[in-house]
């Protein structure tokens, strides 16, 4: 039977320790067998989840037979991953073990080297400083999951999910993974990635620059017609001085920066009104629908109808901002088999 190694360590994200154990665990083949023996492990007997503790049946040592081993997040990334964890990862991909990480734990992934030179993902917020530490890893922060055959990553919370279902559908074919999908009421494939779920980041207007002043206007007046020209010549300098400055101080171009100010407001239409799609569009300034729907797939990954029917606030007067992201949901480990004790 395949073997499903689950790696916790002190920290570990709760959400992220139970994804693997109920989606592989309680998933049966058409002859009513399991499809997978799941283990839970720890470098030693007991980890800190935080609201409560884990005692792990299971040492580094059943590493060395499981057919796939999952690292889940931890909550500070900023602490050093074990010498001994290390080793064991680096040992078990050595002899051609899958090795598969959710959230955060592509920083513990990232720390053995086994990510050095290959795409991978994490949960959105954490991706410039997975990038920042690990220059040699290829941060891709817009998927959901990136599947490099041996080694896979994934970004946050539900995001695991989907990494789950992907490996089962790997090794037992799309209708298990259906069946699978099924028992954890999920789509076996959800549209766009988690680009979706941020959203546009205010762009970049450093406090005390000389173009501040500029941005604030252009925030304000981005549903307006705004050329280059325009914009230069509401700054009192060339286009030419302009488009310099405007790099030297944002990292942009100001047509780009225009840009990702309308999509930020479409969002906050989408979200909020009932409005239609292509009057949003026309509303934030972009010239034609086309225009529209190209640049908000670019820049959040999906189409502005999606982004509406998986955003929109039924109860929009009262919905609080989106994109305040909090830890992941920790709730108590349900371990299938009892292979978990939890105390309290």
């Amino acid at each position: 039977m395949h073997i499903v190694a689950v790696l916790a360590l002190d920290g570990v994200i709760a959400f992220d320790l139970s994804t693997p154990l109920e989606v592989f665990a309680r998933l049966r083949l058409a002859d009513g067998s399991r499809a997978y023996d799941v283990r839970v492990c720890a470098p030693g007997g007991e980890v800190d989840a935080g609201a409560f503790v884990v005692r792990a049946p299971y040492g580094l040592d059943v590493l060395e037979e499981a057919d796939t081993v999952i690292v889940p997040g931890v909550a500070d990334v900023a602490v050093p991953v074990p010498e001994k964890v290390v080793s064991a990862l680096r040992s078990a991909a050595a002899r051609g073990t899958r090795i598969a990480s959710i959230c955060a734990g592509a920083f513990v992934l990232a720390a053995t080297g086994l990510l050095d030179g290959r795409r991978a993902t994490t949960h959105w917020v954490a991706a410039a400083q997975l990038a920042e530490r690990f220059p040699a890893v290829e941060v891709d922060p817009g998927v959901l999951y990136v599947d490099n055959g041996q080694f896979l990553t994934s970004a946050g919370a539900a995001a695991g999910l989907d990494l789950c279902l992907h490996m089962i559908r790997r090794d037992h074919g799309s209708a298990v993974a259906a069946d699978a999908a099924r028992l954890s009421v999920m789509p076996l494939e959800r549209e766009g990635g988690q680009a979706q779920f941020m959203v546009a980041a205010r762009p970049p207007a450093p406090r005390g620059s000389t173009m501040e002043p500029l941005l604030r206007w252009l925030d304000a007046n981005c549903g307006h017609e705004l050329t280059t020209a325009r914009i230069a010549a509401h700054a009192g300098m060339s286009t030419r001085t302009l488009n310099r400055r405007f790099r030297e101080q944002t990292g942009t171009t100001p047509l780009q920066w225009l840009h990702l100010a309308r999509v930020r407001r479409a969002q906050h239409l989408l979200e909020t009104t009932a409005d239609a799609v292509d009057r949003i569009g026309s509303t934030v300034g972009f010239g034609s629908p086309t225009a529209f729907r190209d640049r908000f797939k670019r820049v959040v990954g999906t189409s502005p109808y999606a982004y509406r029917h998986a955003f929109r606030s039924k109860n929009r007067a009262g919905s609080p901002p989106l994109g305040q992201v909090g830890s992941s949901p920790a709730g108590p480990v349900e371990s299938p088999r009892s292979s978990v004790a939890v105390s309290r």
